[in-house]
């Protein structure tokens, strides 16, 4: 099937690939010429495991190409809209210029019997205020809302665990689901859920879905804080609810909380959304949800001056990690980097290390000192932090090895991904995050 693909950022150039992998003939569209250049040579904008290679490989087949040109998008089957839908600047509803403009674009050369899709997290309504003017061409507009996991993006969108298709009522919604159906052939032949439902539902799937992954993380996070002041662990606390089958262990894990693209910003706007609606009860918790989550970043701060004295002015302190999580070079609302930033400006000498992310965090800010390699940035750190769990650092780096590099001997685990008896038998001072 002919696809294009408007939006070639993070879930675009991934969707435009994963598409051309399984056989479908692509355009992506993008109104940045920079990066179209980029992902025409077949190089990733951006750090993404398996990306380069499907890219590589699609445009070497002739199945993948990528324009500036809206008109290239004339001919094609389904055409998905997957653009950023910031928070605005002034508040915390999203942004939905891009979205709009890329409709608004798109218009001219949609046929009668066309599918856009919209990926791009909106807020619940926005469908139906497009609806009417993508169907005066004769066109069908669905939602089919994308779950990557960052890091994980590639394999997410070629065997995702379900595919949610919102469409309109009667015979075009109908037609439109079974379009959809054969695009995600692979999936769909694997018995993959695939779930048809009215568009509002499949707007409010993505933005439920992140509010309740921000839940879990925040409330594991609720009893760390409480573990800290009554001498609990945490992470045994975890293990033991985890084991619930109600409840299950992924996500309880207590750290300095959760940054990236998403979840901070989806559940702002969720929350902005519910006031417009006037049910901005219904999601009030959101806003302590979001409290919670930066109070972490916070206490990782007070952690690491506590260790070193009260004070970390003039010490010394190495930041493992930059990226907002592993695998990725992400550092929007990067947890990570807002540790180094405050640690900064308290009067820290900062050292910040990453596999991936130092290029962006270096354009971002640059007062702060990187070093690509592990073992020279650990050199003469009074203390040193880990704030992304790459393996690099929760399995590959030894922590004999590492008293070698150091005298400091002090180490901030801000995401309880290390084996606290193994450093504390080393001769570090082990700090973990609602750890005794």
């Amino acid at each position: 099937m002919r696809l294009s693909v408007i939006g070639c950022g993070y879930l675009g150039a991934v969707h435009a690939a994963a598409m051309a992998s399984i056989g479908h003939d692509v355009v992506g569209i993008d109104v940045d010429a920079r990066k179209i250049d980029s992902l025409a040579k077949g190089q990733a904008p951006f750090f993404e495991p398996g990306l380069a290679e499907i890219l590589t490989e699609g445009i070497a087949s002739g199945r993948l190409r990528f324009t500036t040109d809206m008109a290239e998008a004339s001919g094609a089957k389904v055409h998905f809209v997957g653009v950023g839908t910031p928070q605005q600047k002034d508040g915390y509803a999203a942004d939905l210029t891009y979205v709009n403009a890329a409709v608004d674009a798109l218009l001219p050369y949609l046929s009668a019997g066309d599918i856009i899709a919209g990926k791009s997290t909106v807020p619940v309504g926005t469908a139906a205020g497009l609806t009417p003017r993508v169907e005066a061409t004769g066109a069908t507009l669905v939602w089919n809302p994308e779950f990557l996991r960052e890091g994980w993006a590639v394999k997410d969108t070629i065997d995702p665990d379900r595919l949610v298709v919102g469409v309109p009522s009667g015979e075009p919604g109908v037609l439109a689901a079974d379009v959809l159906r054969e695009v995600y052939h692979p999936a769909v032949a694997k018995n993959t859920p695939f779930i048809v439902t009215d568009l509002a539902t499949a707007e409010l799937v993505k933005v439920a879905a992140n509010a309740f992954l921000a839940t879990k993380i925040s409330f594991i996070n609720a009893m760390a804080e409480i573990a800290e002041v009554t001498g609990a662990d945490v992470t045994q606390l975890a293990d033991a609810i985890g084991h619930d089958a109600r409840i299950g262990r992924r996500f309880l894990g207590a750290g300095i909380g959760f940054g990236g693209g998403c979840l901070p910003k989806d559940i702002r706007a969720f929350s902005a959304r519910a006031e417009e609606l006037g049910k901005g009860e219904s999601v009030a918790f959101l806003r302590e949800i979001d409290a919670i989550n930066l109070r972490r970043r916070d206490r990782a701060v007070e952690i690491v001056s506590d260790a070193l004295g009260g004070s970390v002015f003039q010490k010394n302190v190495t930041v493992l990690g930059a990226a907002f999580k592993p695998h990725s070079d992400d550092i929007r609302d990067s947890p990570a980097l807002d540790v180094a930033v405050r640690l900064h400006g308290l009067g820290a000498h900062v050292t910040i290390t990453d596999p991936a992310a130092i290029p962006n965090a270096q354009r971002v800010h640059p007062q702060l000192t990187y070093i690509e390699d592990r073992d020279e940035a650990l050199r003469s750190a009074d203390a040193v932090i880990v704030v992304t769990e790459w393996d690099e650092y929760r399995h590959d780096l030894a922590p004999e090895h590492a008293a070698t590099l150091t005298a400091g001997r002090i180490i901030v685990d801000g995401r309880n991904c290390l084996d606290a008896g193994a450093w504390r038998d080393a001769g570090w001072t082990y700090y973990g995050m609602g750890r005794p």
